[in-house]
């Protein structure tokens, strides 16, 4: 019987997002790794074109889709894992410290009426903790410091980082986001790095390192520990949170940012419509300065 997984992968370049296709050649039974949802934030639409994709691709081959896997809450993309649902019967899994991260915002748009208890995803995950796809057993690995709540999913030879880290020549995760931890980073990134060389490492993004013309989002542990800019081997804590910190305080916002968080702590869900059939987001917006007496006065 095979032990490792069949991986088809799916490039969204509006986000730079990878989702994946992970299936169990003996059973057919398959999962998806971090769907997304094409999202337009200048007009608001939403459409379902990439992971119709996934569904297709399910189909072609006879895999049935038994789950949905997100290695975290993503600040960069709307999750389609209830699109995925509604059309498959599957289960949305994601790491129990999900709840953390639900704390963090719920304060931040003022959801009042948001459970923090992770109820809105049907699994939470624990480290450690270990389940079947078919005939195959996915390890969870707990790996914060991105966001409190980053799984890796350890399926055979392959392991799905989400966004702890990228290839070699970009480097790793940011970390100022609230309740992400350089240091933290640093120690889950040396705990996936003591696997196997050969343990093939699966990206949830890629931006094109300076350089190179093609997109990639596979890679292993080996060339990982051998080749990365940020956290090669040889590279002590104390240097990585410094050069992290530093590379942090450069970076822009994440474009959809405000909505993917909103949907995404929810396990993707919109919130209900209004009266006039129209879902609606918040912008928290705060007033610094004399501009509050000029414009609220």
């Amino acid at each position: 019987m095979t032990a490792n997984p069949t991986i088809e992968a799916f490039f969204d370049e509006p986000t730079n997002t990878i989702s994946y296709l992970v299936a169990d050649p003996a059973t057919r039974t398959a999962a998806v790794i971090d769907p997304v949802l094409d999202f337009d934030l200048a007009s608001g639409e939403v459409d379902t074109g990439s992971a119709d994709s996934i569904l297709a691709m399910a189909e072609e081959k006879g895999w049935q889709i038994a789950m949905v896997l997100e290695t975290h809450a993503h600040a960069d993309h709307l999750s389609a894992a209830p699109y995925i649902k509604a059309k498959t019967g599957a289960w949305i899994g994601i790491g129990g410290h999900i709840r953390d991260v639900q704390k963090i915002f719920r304060p931040v748009f003022a959801f009042d009426d948001m459970k923090t208890d992770g109820s809105d995803f049907d699994r939470l995950f624990s480290d450690g903790e270990r389940f079947t796809l078919g005939a195959l057993e996915i390890e969870v690995m707990h790996t914060p410091g991105h966001t409190p709540a980053d799984l890796t999913y350890r399926i055979g030879d392959a392991a799905f980082v989400g966004d702890t880290l990228f290839m070699p020549d970009y480097g790793t995760a940011r970390t100022d986001f609230p309740g992400g931890d350089a240091r933290q980073l640093y120690r889950s990134i040396r705990r996936l790095l003591s696997l196997p060389d050969d343990t093939r490492v699966f990206l949830c993004h890629d931006y094109k390192a300076p350089g190179r013309d093609q997109y990639r989002w596979e890679t292993t542990v080996g060339e990982e520990r051998r080749n990365s800019i940020h956290v090669h081997d040889g590279v002590s804590e104390d240097d990585f949170v410094a050069m992290r910190e530093a590379r942090d305080a450069t970076l822009a916002v994440p474009k959809l940012l405000l909505p993917s968080i909103q949907v995404n702590i929810r396990a993707g869900r919109f919130p209900a419509a209004e009266t006039n059939g129209v879902r609606f987001l918040r912008i928290p917006v705060q007033i610094k300065g004399d501009v509050a007496e000029a414009v609220f006065a």
